[in-house]
Formats: C-alpha cells, structure tokens, sequence
C-alpha cells in the first residue's frame, strides 16, 4: 500500500481526477437520474488512469481500493435511504403532486358544494370556492356545469354526489 501511496503522491493532477471521479460517482449514487455525473465520473477515473500510467500491479491494486470505496460508499447510501435520512437530505429532490399537509388538508372540502367544470364521467373537475379539484362521482354521470357537493374524502380521493338542493 506504501508504494501505492507513493505513486499517487508523486502524480498530484492524477490523484485529483481520480479524487474528482470517486466523488462524481458518489454524487450519482445519492442522485440516482439520467447518469451525467455517473458517466463524468466513470471517464474521470479512466483519465486519472491515464495519466497515472501505473505499472499494472499497482493499477490493478489501485482498482480494488477504488472499487472498494465505492462500494463501501454504496452501501452507505443504501443504508441512508432506507433509514429516511436521505429524505431529509438537501440532496434528494422533493417534487410531488401534493404535500402531506394538501392531503390532510382535503378533509375541509368534506360537506361543500361546488360546480363540475367537466362532465364526471365518473371522473372529472370541479371547482369548490375558486380551487379546482380531480374528484370522482359515486358511479353516476353528472354533467358539466352542475352543483355537488362532497360526501366523502379519502386521502387525495374526493367523491361527490349531485346536489339536491336547487
């Protein structure tokens, strides 16, 4: 190992791209998508190889600590996940159609009237007070432009019934 320590020491732009390849395919690890930073890291290390030109003992012990590494860094961020913390990470992107809190929060439209935008076939839009909605008749055809009012709401699922008051 000594003399592996030696030859990245005495080549520093080497030691660099090898350095900048593990952590681009490190980054790819935590950011799974479409593999520029997997690919970046991946022709980083090969030009760190490149540049090294070690003997081929050396390149091949120097592989297996590399390959080591990242496994050793895989099996961190597998572990992370599954734990949540890469949830709570600055990494990890949070797109989603809707917050937890919009989830809960759909209970307030239970009892409320509003107008179909869409024919409910049984599916459709309406609108409950200037928000328009997905819901969901209870298997009948309401036509477009007609008063509902919600009945039951599960999760993201409003279900609506035509209004008998007119």
């Amino acid at each position: 190992m000594g003399v592996l320590w030696s030859l990245l020491a005495g080549n520093l732009p080497a030691l660099i791209l090898l350095l900048v390849g593990v952590g681009l395919l490190v980054f790819e690890m935590y950011i799974p998508g479409f593999g520029v930073p997997g690919m970046l890291g991946i022709a980083t290390l090969l030009l760190g190889f490149i540049v090294l030109r070690p003997p081929w003992q050396q390149g091949l012990l120097l592989a297996v600590v590399l390959a080591a590494v990242l496994c050793v860094a895989l099996v961190v961020c597998l572990f992370t996940a599954s734990r949540g913390r890469l949830e709570k990470s600055k990494l990890a992107l949070k797109d989603v159609a809707l917050d937890p809190e919009q989830l809960s929060d759909m209970g307030k439209y239970l009892g409320k009237k509003g107008v179909t935008r869409t024919a409910l076939r049984p599916a459709g839009i309406a609108e409950f007070d200037g928000v328009k909605l997905n819901v969901v008749s209870d298997g009948e055809f309401i036509d477009q432009d007609t008063e509902i009012v919600v009945r039951n709401v599960a999760g993201n699922r409003i279900v609506v019934a035509q209004s008998t008051d007119n």
